[in-house]
């Protein structure tokens, strides 16, 4: 049976100042998927993140979400409606501990968020329990970027963006980042994720969309993807 659409975008383009990013594209995500868009730096494939998490306006095009039109949006109403963004770069508060930025990510929970939530993060994440009353800042970059997968999680989203969240890691925490992507969208978020390390994203994806400046080259499951010559070629050295 197919899956049920999360994410819609039709015809989106993005101009930033007379610089057109994005031209015309179209992608979606269904419920319970994980679907990634790799390419070159400066493909559009993090504008197009940021088109839908409401941090860039679009020129022109429809983002559905759960059928509504989210487009123009804040990002804050976005998060009350289900969807939550891991930031390229973490961008945890540094000065606060880790147990304070989890709890800034369910700031906008009108329902508030219970100990034992918070328990179940530290559990996904559990280098980060001995650390809980760690500041922020004192963390490994690879601790950094699960608390920043933590505090997106506290809101309980049904969509997740993650936007490069292997970018500064070591291969270790690479491996770590690829399993907790697998793991959280097996708990029923969906997942859309961009990333330049091409094999980890196809890997763990069920679909995958190939951008190439401002616009969507290729698009097939992430097994598909991984087996095309070319996509072997140009992304995975030829391997």
């Amino acid at each position: 049976m197919e899956k049920r659409l999360l994410l819609e975008v039709r015809n989106l383009s993005v101009y930033y100042g007379p610089l057109r990013a994005l031209n015309d594209i179209s992608f979606h995500v269904g419920e319970g998927e994980l679907v990634c868009m790799i390419g070159p730096n400066g493909a559009g494939k993090s504008t197009a993140l940021k088109a839908v998490a409401g941090l860039v306006r679009p020129r022109s095009g429809e983002i559905l979400y759960r059928g509504d039109n989210i487009k123009g949006l804040h990002p804050e109403t976005l998060v009350r409606l289900g969807m939550a963004i891991v930031p390229e770069g973490r961008r945890v508060f540094h000065t606060m501990t880790v147990l304070e930025n989890l709890e800034m990510g369910a700031y906008s929970r009108r329902d508030g968020h219970s100990k034992r939530e918070i328990e179940e993060v530290l559990e996904l994440f559990p280098s980060l329990k001995d650390r809980r009353r760690q500041k922020a800042g004192t963390l490994s970059t690879g601790e950094q970027q699960m608390l920043a997968f933590g505090r997106a999680l506290m809101s309980k989203p049904k969509l997740l963006l993650a936007d490069e969240p292997s970018v500064g890691l070591s291969p270790y925490y690479i491996n770590i980042v690829s399993e907790k992507l697998k793991e959280i969208n097996k708990r029923g978020t969906g997942i859309l994720l961009v990333e330049q390390n091409a094999r980890m994203a196809l890997e763990v994806s069920h679909r995958g969309y190939i951008f190439k400046i401002g616009e969507i080259m290729m698009e097939g499951s992430g097994k598909g993807l991984l087996e095309n010559a070319e996509i072997r070629r140009v992304f995975l050295g030829g391997r």
